[in-house]
């Protein structure tokens, strides 16, 4: 039973961005650290446009020391990034010109074995931005995403703190355009964005695959057919949802007045605040974690604090008051390994989103409320820990996928 939902005020915003999608083994992550830091905190050779040399470490080297510096200001300098470390692999979002200037050269230091381990898509992203504040994330989630997945359009989803954001093939703009002008919303020539100007019902949401195919069949007819799909090639798969109850995951931001509260004590030589470098210190704290964080999702742009999505142990690496958001409000994380997907494969997490909300709402009880995170070679839907057992309940009773959880 489909609930009735209201999506009024959220915009969709096409953001400049050519972006590269990057997996990383967990077994390789130490071999990347250096360089994740280096995207986090750009060096000054990069800043200065020259393009860093790496030794086996990752380290700069060549005319520059290959130390890093904080961001000119927070927000992030660069349009969109991403930095996800989950039980199944590290993966990065980040520009077609950072992924060629910090990771390849990084890949090319490891042994051939190695190397053919790490993607990097040859294809690029465009970043969506979704602002909905004070909307239920489901509904946005839900709403946006199944013209998409009904148009066979592979997507990546992130929630975060602020915002929203889909990443859609940059060759699929103007399907994904069109796509969403025929479920309602409007393209505002001047600013770039789209308005829902109507009500629907609730739909359906978002998948992941590396490299982006078109669909080798053609599109399902409705959601249903959607559904039973997603779960036949799970089953073919042996793609089983997975959780870990003792990953409790809680969604937090930098504060948005940390950007231009600069104290007016502060060395002139500083560029960040006080809070900005607390903010920066805790990152880089959990980043290094040995042997790599249980959990961390990290999404910087432009035009935002930093939002973050953290195993709760990261916590204290954290000083008070530097984070926004509940942190007695834990998630549970719920993961679909998408490795072994053949890459044409489009709509897995959508599927599952459907069936969860499928399963979950009636006529007393509303559905569970998820959201997303979909990385370079995982799909994950994080629910409340008081929403945990419905949300099983839905995914065990899937028709057709014969699918269990590991708990």
């Amino acid at each position: 039973m489909e609930s009735s939902m209201t999506l009024l005020s959220a915009n969709i915003q096409i953001l400049d961005t050519h972006l590269a999608l990057i997996h990383i083994p967990l077994h390789l992550y130490s071999n990347f650290l250096q360089t994740i830091l280096q995207l986090l905190l750009p060096n000054e050779c990069r800043s200065n446009g020259a393009v860093s040399n790496h030794n086996g470490n990752g380290n700069g080297n060549g005319n520059c020391n290959g130390a890093v510096r904080p961001p000119k200001r927070w927000p992030y300098e660069h349009p969109f990034v991403n930095i996800s470390i989950t039980p199944i692999e590290c993966s990065v979002v980040c520009s077609r010109i950072l992924a060629d200037e910090l990771f390849m050269p990084a890949l090319q230091f490891l042994d051939p074995a190695s190397r053919k381990q790490v993607s990097i898509t040859n294809e690029d992203f465009v970043v969506m931005q979704v602002d909905g504040e004070g909307l239920d994330a489901g509904q946005r989630v839900l709403e946006l995403t199944s013209p998409l997945a009904m148009a066979g359009i592979s997507i990546f989803f992130i929630t975060t703190y602020f915002s929203d954001y889909i990443l859609v093939p940059l060759r699929f703009r103007t399907q994904v355009v069109h796509a969403l002008e025929e479920r309602g919303f409007q393209f505002e020539d001047q600013t770039s964005s789209y308005v829902n100007l109507n009500h629907h019902g609730r739909k359906h949401s978002a998948n992941s695959s590396l490299e982006v195919q078109p669909p080798g069949t053609p599109p399902p007819a409705n959601i249903s057919e959607l559904q039973t799909r997603t779960f036949a090639t799970l089953k073919r798969c042996h793609i089983i949802p997975t959780l870990d109850p003792d990953v409790r995951l809680v969604q937090c931001a930098g504060r948005r007045d940390s950007a231009n509260g600069m104290s007016q004590g502060r060395n002139r030589n500083s560029t960040t605040s006080a809070a900005d470098d607390a903010l920066h210190l805790g990152l880089v704290k959990c980043l290094i974690s040995s042997p790599y964080p249980r959990f961390l999702s990290l999404t910087l742009t432009d035009t935002e604090p930093a939002s973050l999505l953290l195993d709760h142990t990261l916590l204290p690496n954290f000083t008070q008051d530097i984070l926004l958001g509940s942190k007695d409000d834990f998630l549970i994380p719920i993961i679909l390994d998408l490795r072994d997907l053949p890459m044409e494969s489009t709509g897995i997490v959508c599927g599952v989103a459907g069936r969860l909300v499928g399963g979950t709402s009636g006529t007393i009880e509303s559905a569970v409320e998820m959201s997303y995170l979909s990385t370079a070679r995982a799909g994950t839907v994080m629910v409340g820990e008081d929403e945990l057992s419905r949300a099983l309940g839905a995914l065990r009773g899937a028709e057709n996928g014969g699918s269990t959880i590991l708990d």
